[in-house]
C-alpha cells in the first residue's frame, strides 16, 4: 500500500494479505517503484505513483502480479507496458462519482457567486457590511452548463445542474449518450465552449486529453463564462488559462487539479476570480473507504484466480 489508507481499508487488506503500508504521503520514487514491483505480489498505488514504461522495462521478470490502483484515474500507470510485463491493472470506478460531482458543484457555486473572494474579504477584516451592489456574481439558475466528457462523473454533474438548478445541459463527447435528462450534444468542443455559461471538465487524464482545453478553446468562451476543472490538471493548458484570466476574457475559474500539481502558479493564487481547492474531489471518509475496499476486492478476486471486478 503506497500511501496510508483509512484504517478500515488496512484492516480488510490485513485479513487476507501480509500487508506493508508505506508511511509517507508523497508519491513513490523511481527506486521505490522498482522495489515495490520486485518485493511484493500486489501493489495498491495511487495518483502520482508514475509507473511509466521505463519502470516496467527495467527488468524482465517482476514478482508483482497486479497493480490495484486506488482511484478511478490510472493515467499515471502505463497500462500497455504493465500488461506486456505480465502485470494486471485494476481501478476503482463508481465509488468516486458522486463525491467528485459534488465538488464540481461546489466550485461552480463558489466561482459564480464569488464565495472565495467574499470569505477572504471577511477574514481580512475588510467587510464593511451589506450593500446592494457588493460582490455581485452570476446566478446559476436557468444558465447553460457545458460538460466536456459525459461519462459517470459528467452525467452526475449534469443531473445535479438540471434537477437542482434548472440549468440547460449541453455536452461534448466522442459518442452520443443515452441520458435520463435533457441534454444537447455538440459536435465541436469550440462550439460548446462558445455556447455555455459554465464549462465543466470531466474527461479522463492521459495523452488523448493533454491540453484539450487550450488557448483556442478558452478564447472561444464567453466573457462572463466560468471554467471548472475536476478532471486532471494537464487537461488544461495552465499558461493559456492564466493569460485569458489576466485579460478578463472569461469570468473566472474553479480548479481542484493543476497541471504541475502540487505546484500552483502564483498568478492563479493572486487572482480574486479564481477558486482553488487542494484536490478534494474524493476527500470524504466514506468515499475513500469505498475506494480502498474496492482495491482490496480487486486483489482478493485476482489472487483467488478470478477476474478482478474492475479490470482496466
Amino acid at each position: 500500500m503506497t500511501r496510508p489508507l483509512p484504517e478500515t481499508v488496512q484492516a480488510a487488506a490485513r485479513a487476507d494479505f501480509d500487508l506493508t503500508v508505506r508511511p509517507m504521503t508523497s508519491p513513490l520514487t523511481v527506486e521505490e517503484m522498482r522495489t515495490a514491483l520486485s518485493e511484493y505480489d500486489g501493489v495498491i498505488p495511487t495518483l502520482g505513483d508514475l509507473f511509466s514504461s521505463d519502470i516496467f522495462k527495467a527488468q524482465e521478470d517482476w514478482r508483482c502480479q497486479i497493480l490495484a490502483n486506488f482511484g478511478v484515474g490510472y493515467n499515471h500507470i502505463d497500462v500497455a507496458a504493465a500488461k506486456a510485463a505480465g502485470i494486471t491493472v485494476s481501478n476503482t470506478p463508481g465509488a468516486v462519482t458522486d463525491a467528485t460531482a459534488d465538488v464540481a458543484l461546489t466550485l461552480m457555486l463558489m466561482s459564480a457567486r464569488r464565495a472565495g473572494e467574499g470569505e477572504r474579504l471577511l477574514r481580512a477584516g475588510r467587510w464593511e457590511g451589506w450593500h446592494p451592489t457588493q460582490l455581485l456574481g452570476m446566478h446559476l439558475g436557468g444558465k447553460t452548463v457545458g460538460i466536456v466528457g459525459m461519462g459517470r462523473i459528467g452525467q452526475a454533474i449534469a443531473r445535479r445542474c438540471h434537477a437542482g438548478f434548472g440549468m440547460t445541459v449541453a455536452y461534448h463527447s466522442r459518442s452520443p449518450k443515452v441520458l435520463d435528462f435533457p441534454a444537447t450534444r455538440m459536435d465541436s468542443l469550440l462550439a460548446l465552449a462558445a455556447a455555455v455559461d459554465v464549462l465543466v471538465l470531466a474527461v479522463p487524464g492521459g495523452d488523448e486529453t493533454h491540453h484539450l482545453i487550450n488557448a483556442e478553446v478558452l478564447e472561444a468562451m464567453q466573457p462572463h463564462a466560468h471554467l471548472i476543472n475536476i478532471a486532471r490538471g494537464n487537461v488544461v493548458e495552465e499558461a493559456a488559462l492564466i493569460r485569458v484570466l489576466e485579460q478578463g476574457a472569461i469570468g473566472g475559474a474553479g480548479l481542484d487539479v493543476y497541471e504541475f500539481e502540487p505546484a500552483v502558479p502564483d498568478a492563479l493564487c493572486a487572482m480574486e476570480n479564481v477558486v482553488l481547492l487542494p484536490h478534494l474531489g474524493t476527500a470524504a471518509l466514506e468515499v475513500r473507504e469505498d475506494m480502498g475496499l474496492m482495491s482490496v476486492r480487486n486483489l482478493q478476486a485476482f489472487f483467488a484466480g478470478e477476474t478482478p471486478p474492475n479490470l482496466v
